[in-house]
């Protein structure tokens, strides 16, 4: 039965509307489906609509964290906090406290912990790079470089020692170093400077594959690439032939356990390390011809990639390029509005003591937190799900020893679709290994939330209606994948940074940014979600970082004067006023989240229209609509289907 909405608050936005189009002539038809009998979700949109804090750059956290800044900021409504951590994408080890301890002060070196009692309020925190590095890119700055081929003897690079089974408690996993050559080419021979500790057992191997992303791919020995009883130093190895080869791995057993001379530190012992790699051939001459691009640049060095690094650094690696806001600034603001903040902890590139000491800190100053979310794109640094499961359960052992209630989460996935590359496993979902690992180990229950960043598009060119529409459709596929991941559902979900796409584009600046941004929100609360966080909460500038053709904008509620004031409010910063105020009730509290269609569609089968129906704590309904044709504004008729 149908029947017409009463006590209707309508909140819509749209292509076509804004831009003096005529009307559709006959009125689509959006429908509130009532007949299950309970809504699909329910939420409290004080906790769901979020928004989150990033790093930044040199000199750019005090003009952010301004009055005025802050005031304009929280106009949009969005009340709870996360705190991204950009740290543990640029590989580096993050000294939330500027105060702490070395665990070799005398050389001011070594691992680090940041001091858990209070003192003057944490303004400001810095990543410290880590000097024994194993890639060549990563996900912030980009501007370190791999020690396995910077052709630097006395640099190395050194596996985390924190992925031993004294601090996992679990068997200990395989290491590896890959290396793209860039194209085929003939290999007969490798030569591996090792450090210490060193392999005992390992293979060195070549990818045979139509390319990395072949999913019946495998890893191939090189002829006498296996070493069963290795001693350090310098390897030559000679294989029985040349092989061409593109890709290669260094494959890790079986560690010699020993540490350098004069170490007191049982860490230094634990894993492996290796000084430089070559690969190549044998000359005429018997000399080693060698294919690898030797540079300290990860630019000019042939490409590296390995399992895990280890976080022991140096005060001279402090990088100023990179400042994160101090946790007492960001609580002092007013941004977290009373409420607790979600708190990172870096699990790849940091260790489970400094972790403890930020949430004994914490509690010591009586900042509120109840989630925590453990490390931040391990998928985007391509390190095994295997080896971030064991490092997630050892830090959520540790900082749930300090405080029981805490609830722990991620992994905060860089894509919801997260596929593993140079992998012969047969199953190629990062995230189900995940899950299979946690529940391997009988740990899933220590998952207390799952998180994921939802950027739809590589790119800003091309046609943008288009991509507004597909939108929906790939978030609904994203949720079929999440089953088939057998992430659980009896946890909550939540998007850690959503946007149009991971690089800046001129749509970011237009109506199509308040478009996106809303669907992406208004579907993931229909399809069972429990809190999304805006990325962009700052006022910035256009750019443009990728492609040409995408034009220039950013992600933005506001759009800064040149004293990075916020002076100028932006689409995002409508529809973020739109959801919290005219959509939802704007003091919060319980509302239904009930499944709504549209009638119109493209000749894809797409909604020109997107509904999204919310019941609030008043009894009233509130529809936000959101019409995706750029050439006609809609008329909508509302029904409520009924048994």
């Amino acid at each position: 039965m149908r029947r017409p909405v009463l006590a209707l608050l309508i909140a819509c936005a749209g292509l076509g509307a804004s831009q003096g189009h005529a009307a559709a002539p006959a009125a689509d038809r959006v429908t509130i489906d009532l007949t299950a009998g309970r809504p699909a979700n329910r939420i409290d949109p004080a906790a769901a609509l979020g928004a989150g804090l990033d790093g930044m750059g040199r000199g750019e956290v005090a003009p952010l964290y301004t009055a005025h800044n802050v005031a304009r900021m929280r106009q949009g409504g969005l009340k709870p906090i996360t705190y991204r951590l950009r740290t543990e994408l640029g590989i580096e080890a993050w000294h939330w406290n500027p105060r702490g301890s070395w665990s070799d002060g005398a050389h001011s070196q070594g691992y680090w912990t940041s001091s858990d009692q209070p003192g003057a309020p944490i303004r400001l925190s810095h990543g410290y790079a880590l000097p024994r590095r194993g890639d060549s890119v990563d996900n912030a700055n980009n501007s370190g470089f791999s020690r396995l081929d910077d052709g630097d003897p006395e640099s190395f690079w050194k596996s985390n020692p924190y992925l031993d089974p004294r601090y996992t408690g679990a068997p200990a996993l395989a290491e590896w170093a890959k290396f793209d050559l860039g194209a085929a080419g003939p290999v007969s021979a490798a030569r591996i400077r090792w450090g210490t500790p060193w392999a005992i057992a390992y293979r060195v191997q070549h990818w045979i594959g139509v390319d990395e992303y072949d999913p019946v791919g495998r890893w191939v020995d090189f002829p006498g690439g296996v070493v069963t009883d290795g001693h350090g130093g310098e390897a030559l190895l000679r294989f029985e032939k040349p092989i061409e080869a593109r890709f290669i791995r260094i494959l890790m057993t079986k560690s010699s356990g020993t540490a350098p001379a004069g170490s007191t530190d049982v860490r230094d012992g634990l894993g492996y390390a290796i000084r430089e790699v070559g690969f190549g051939t044998i000359d005429a001459a018997g000399r080693f011809v060698d294919r690898v691009r030797h540079a300290r640049s990860g630019r000019g060095q042939t490409y590296a990639q390995v399992s895990s690094t280890d976080p022991w650094h140096r005060a001279i690696d402090q990088d100023r390029d990179l400042e994160q806001p101090g946790i007492d600034l960001v609580y002092a603001s007013g941004l977290t509005n009373g409420r607790p903040m979600m708190v990172p902890v870096g699990v790849l590139y940091d260790t489970p003591e400094n972790g403890a000491a930020l949430i004994r800190y914490l509690r010591n100053k009586g900042h509120p937190v109840t989630q925590v979310e453990l490390g931040e794109e391990p998928d985007g640094q391509y390190v095994d799900a295997e080896s971030y499961g064991a490092l997630y359960l050892a830090f959520a052992k540790a900082l749930g020893a300090i405080d029981p209630a805490l609830v722990f989460g991620g992994p905060s996935l860089q894509s919801g679709i997260a596929d593993t590359w140079l992998d012969e496993d047969p199953d190629h979902s990062w995230t189900r290994r995940l899950m299979r690992y946690l529940r391997q180990r009988g740990e899933i229950g220590r998952l207390g939330f799952f998180s994921y960043e939802r950027y739809p598009f590589d790119d800003l060119c091309g046609d943008i209606e288009d991509k507004l529409r597909e939108q929906t459709t790939l978030n609904a596929a994203l949720f079929r994948r999440f089953a088939d991941d057998e992430i659980p559902r009896d946890i909550p979900w939540v998007i850690s940074e959503y946007g149009f796409s991971a690089y800046s584009g001129r749509a970011m600046a237009q109506m199509p940014s308040a478009l996106l941004n809303a669907d992406i929100v208004g579907q993931f609360l229909a399809l069972g979600g429990d809190a999304a966080y805006l990325f962009g909460y700052g006022p910035n500038v256009p750019v443009n970082q990728h492609l040409a053709c995408a034009g220039y904008g950013n992600m933005m509620l506001w759009q800064a004067d040149p004293k990075g004031q916020a002076r100028w409010p932006m689409p995002a910063y409508w529809a973020a006023r739109m959801m919290t105020r005219d959509w939802a009730a704007p003091g919060g509290g319980a509302h239904e989240v009930w499944p709504a269609t549209g009638s119109a569609l493209d000749a894809k089968g797409r909604p020109l229209v997107t509904a999204y129906a919310l019941r609030r704590p008043d009894g009233r309904w509130a529809v936000m609509l959101l019409n995706r044709d750029k050439t006609h504004a809609r008329r909508i008729a509302l029904d409520l289907l009924t048994d």
